[in-house]
């Protein structure tokens, strides 16, 4: 069975062609698909100057998204090869050597597992997951100093749960992960109605009703220079707009929080704002 990645890119020529150039030589990768989402004309040309029998580029008219964007690569995919292991990834990531990739894919390919993710390095602390939480957690976790103590408290998992070779978690990054063309068809592939943020916590609900697992493989470590393309492309005010639209829409839609829950929820976002300023 066939593996390939795509690459969500959206203004970030150079990341993008640094990592194509760090993977194109990778026998496990069979494709390279760059999903363009939306650039900027002269983004686009330097594109086009990517030459390599693996590169695929497919360019999105419109910017609808990090989801959106996805499932045009991972459905262009499918019908190229049918069945694959597909691997998705943000531009600035820095993958040391090819046998990361086969360790994952080994992970990937157990029984019960839907994705499997490595240890992530972003600004010199470890991403290996989170837990998904109930909508009460989720508001306590908004509280103005207390929501640090809240998330080390509901969200996090402790060191000792990452000691095995793998560990089962609830959720992942988005920012790289392996995932079964299999499962991303069972599930209707990711919710487009979500911008940026909380895309990895709907995939994750959606995987939890199969009855599947999400696995960190914890001696793999894979290097992502945290927030480059957003931080580039998008004003924190926006950042923190699309964040909150995209958290009640999964609050309400997947979390099943009640109307009283999400009023409260927006409230304490206000305040929440209002103390970062």
């Amino acid at each position: 069975m066939q593996t390939a990645i795509i690459i969500v890119n959206y203004n970030d020529y150079d990341s993008t062609y640094h990592l194509v150039e760090n993977i194109k030589k990778y026998k496990i990768i069979e494709k390279i698909v760059i999903v363009d989402n939306a650039s900027n004309q002269i983004e686009k040309e330097k594109l086009k100057t990517i030459k390599n029998r693996k590169v695929k580029i497919l360019y999105n008219e419109e910017n609808k998204g990090y989801s959106y964007a996805i499932n045009v690569g991972a459905k262009y995919l499918i019908s190229l090869y049918g069945k694959c292991n597909i691997i998705v990834s943000n531009p600035d990531i820095i993958i040391q050597d090819e046998k990361h990739l086969k360790e994952l894919l080994k992970t990937l390919l157990q029984k019960k597992t839907a994705i499997a993710s490595p240890v992530i390095v972003e600004n010199k602390t470890l991403n290996r997951g989170w837990k998904l939480t109930t909508p009460k957690q989720d508001i306590l976790m908004m509280l103005p100093k207390f929501y640090k103590y809240f998330e080390k408290k509901y969200r996090y998992y402790q060191e000792e749960d990452y000691l095995d070779k793998e560990t089962v978690v609830d959720v992942v990054s988005g920012c790289f992960f392996f995932i079964k063309s299999t499962v991303l068809e069972e599930i209707g592939f990711l919710d487009e109605n979500t911008f940026l943020y909380f895309e990895e916590n709907i995939l994750a609900r959606k995987i939890q009703k199969l009855g599947l697992e999400i696995r960190v493989n914890n001696d793999v470590v894979i290097i992502h220079n945290h927030s480059v393309t957003i931080d580039k492309n998008i004003e924190r005010k926006k950042k923190l707009k699309l964040l909150r639209e995209s958290e009640m829409y999964y609050e309400e839609k997947y979390n099943h929080a009640t109307k009283g829950e999400i009023r409260l929820m927006k409230l304490l976002n206000k305040l929440f704002l209002l103390f970062l300023k």
